[in-house]
């Protein structure tokens, strides 16, 4: 902290507010210090002046305005290549030269110096009698109704008694002698404000002035007047007034390269969406989704209905529950894993079709295809079996395919996806056949697991992947049955393989608790899982319905996680006792390894609800993340959750 003469500290003035009051009298810094703030001023003036540069088009004028498209990727422009714009072309000064951006790029400014000199612009505005952060705008048109409704302007003409008002954040400005042009993007497109000097001064004097030195890119204005198509073709608004609304302090990413740190747009998702026209486009596809999803299961008959998030037993599926604590009631709780079953009470009171659309919570780790929270659609339909579902399925994703895209053959990543034929049908055990030489798991190994992880790891021996290999071999030499055997080597061998949407039928009954037993096939399930592009999408089941059956399946997954939990607790210890004999240092097990055993708790009011009888029932989940990454061509679910959790 510096301090002059008087008592005067400047640690916490921006500079160029020092050198303001400085003229104004307040105090006179010495020389060396008024110099140095001045230079400090000017270099903040010329970020200013680059950042509002490389924001600003390289030919005439913009282009027409243009909606967001879901499905395509738009690239940001080059450099020097057109884009949007307006004011001079390139041999009128349309863009900086190449000295004159090896001298912007040189600027040594910090963004807390420009933050400063935004600070003092709202201060002027304020000081002018204008309040820079409004209440609000009686805005008049959107911009694609504005193109809609003038689209057919000739060049030069301009639309007689034409009275809009416009809002949106500026994208690019420039200013060339007495004319201005300020490009704005809202909800729906952008627009350019044709500012003429003498126009716009005749009804708002001063007002050139401070579209020129108090406007920057990244504020959201309003602008008031006509309309006009330029000589260039360019659809604008003729600025009879202009206010700023809303003054942004930070300035915005280079146009030109947008956001290249990845964990930066996922953290700060606001400014992705600020500069990305495919990002923009990604959320409204997915909101596509959603509506259409719903849309299509209440044609159907389908009652959207709302269950609790918070239970007391996390149950519906075999995954690890994130725990928390109710002060009032003094007990624990979970985030539900599933809705699949205070759904099926549901239907056990009467209701025969149900969904839910909702968050689920899932305490495991986070990847290009996990998210800890994420979004699901599940659903459930009295009298009908897994067959129903695989037919519903499909014309869910269809009807999606056809709201994003329009189209039913999809690309992702190189990859063209066909969702309007019939989806493959195959079973676990036969695609484990295909992957593996022939080796028939259920048909030679049934009842024989010390055979079935023999052959087993003898076919591993020859797998492509030897990394998933080694992880398989792992698992089956401590696998307990056969079924669990063929689903590791099902995950191993063939799950990567399958690109195009293929149903995989008839899971072990060891890996699928809550699915009827198959009506001809001893060992296996009524279950189907749906997998496109080498991840599973859907999970469906002909659902149990036979209490004492699932009162039986659930003590006996409590049972195997219980035994598991055991014994890796003996191993803990075993292992904290060596490292305290070898060097004192005893550690346990890493308790955040998502491999690591968690215990699971019998819902006993479930098997109630079912002892009271629910009828012959289909039920299917889709995870809405990974359908909105195939149909937008997404490569990580974090770039389709808003606001993903990061590390």
């Amino acid at each position: 902290m510096q301090s002059l003469r008087g008592g005067i500290m400047l640690s916490r003035l921006p500079v160029r507010q020092l050198v303001r009051q400085a003229n104004a009298g307040w105090c006179r810094p010495p020389l060396g210090l008024r110099a140095a703030a001045a230079a400090a001023e000017q270099r903040g003036a010329a970020v200013e002046d680059q950042q509002q540069t490389q924001q600003q088009p390289q030919q005439d004028e913009p282009q027409a305005p243009k909606q967001p498209q879901a499905a395509k990727q738009q690239q940001p422009a080059k450099p020097g290549a057109t884009g949007p714009g307006g004011g001079g072309g390139k041999k009128k000064g349309g863009g900086p030269g190449k000295q004159q951006q090896g001298q912007q790029q040189q600027s040594t400014s910090s963004a807390e110096e420009i933050r400063a000199l935004r600070i003092q612009k709202a201060q002027e505005l304020r000081d002018a009698g204008q309040e820079p952060y409004a209440y609000r705008f009686d805005r008049t048109h959107y911009t694609d109704e504005l193109a809609e409704q003038y689209g057919g302007l000739e060049p030069g003409e301009e639309a007689p008694s034409a009275a809009v008002a416009v809002a949106g954040r500026v994208i690019a400005r420039r200013v060339m002698g007495k004319l201005a042009f300020v490009s704005i993007r809202d909800d729906r497109g952008t627009v350019q404000l044709y500012v003429d000097k003498a126009r716009l001064e005749e009804a708002q004097p001063g007002g050139f002035a401070a579209v020129k030195n108090q406007i920057d890119v990244g504020d959201i204005v309003g602008a008031r007047g006509g309309v006009k198509r330029t000589e260039k073709g360019e659809l604008s608004v003729v600025a009879g007034s202009v206010e700023v609304l809303t003054k942004a302090l930070l300035p915005l990413p280079d146009k030109w390269h947008g956001l290249g740190d990845v964990e930066k747009r996922y953290r700060q998702r606001y400014l992705d969406l600020i500069v990305s026209d495919t990002t923009r486009a990604t959320f409204r596809a997915r909101s596509k989704v959603v509506s259409t999803i719903r849309r299509y299961l209440e044609e159907r008959d389908f009652l959207e209905v709302e269950t609790p998030v918070l239970e007391s037993v996390a149950g519906g599926a075999d995954a690890r529950p994130f725990v928390t604590h109710h002060n009032a009631l003094g007990r624990p709780f979970t985030l539900r894993i599933a809705t699949e079953l205070h759904l099926k009470r549901m239907v056990v009171g009467g209701f025969e079709r149900v969904f839910e659309l909702g968050r689920v919570f899932r305490n495991e780790g986070v990847s290009s295809r996990h998210n800890p929270e994420f979004t699901s659609v599940e659903c459930y339909q009295a009298y009908a079996d897994y067959n129903d579902m695989m037919d519903l399925t499909e014309g869910v994703l269809r009807a999606c395919a056809l709201a994003v895209t329009g189209v039913t053959r999809v690309p992702y990543q190189g990859c063209e996806i066909d969702l309007g034929s019939p989806f493959r049908r195959a079973t676990m055990n036969d695609l484990v056949k295909e992957a593996a030489g022939g080796l028939d798991l259920m048909g030679g190994y049934a009842g024989d697991v010390e055979g079935a992880r023999a052959a087993a790891l003898q076919a591993l021996e020859s797998a492509p992947d030897r990394d998933a290999a080694r992880k398989a071999a792992s698992k089956i030499r401590s696998a307990p049955s056969t079924g669990i055997v063929l689903n590791e080597m099902f995950e191993a061998l063939a799950e990567s393989s399958l690109v195009q949407p293929t149903f995989v039928l008839e899971h072990p009954v060891e890996i699928s608790p809550l699915a009827k037993p198959h009506r001809s096939k001893p060992g296996v399930t009524e279950r189907f899982e749906l997998f496109i592009a080498g991840r599973e999408l859907a999970n469906a089941f002909s659902e149990l319905t036979d209490p004492l059956e699932q009162r039986a399946r659930f003590e006996a997954q409590f049972a195997s996680h219980r035994a598991a939990v055991d014994a890796a607790a003996a191993a803990a210890a075993a292992a904290a006792a060596a490292a305290a004999d070898s060097d004192g240092a005893a550690r346990a097990a890493a308790s955040d390894d998502d491999d690591a055993p968690y215990e699971v708790e019998v819902d006993y009011d479930f098997i109630t609800a079912l002892e009271y009888g629910m009828p012959p029932c289909g039920g299917l989940g889709i995870g809405v993340d990974r359908l909105v990454m195939l149909l937008t061509d997404s490569p990580s679910i974090r770039d389709v959750i808003a606001f993903p959790l990061m590390k």
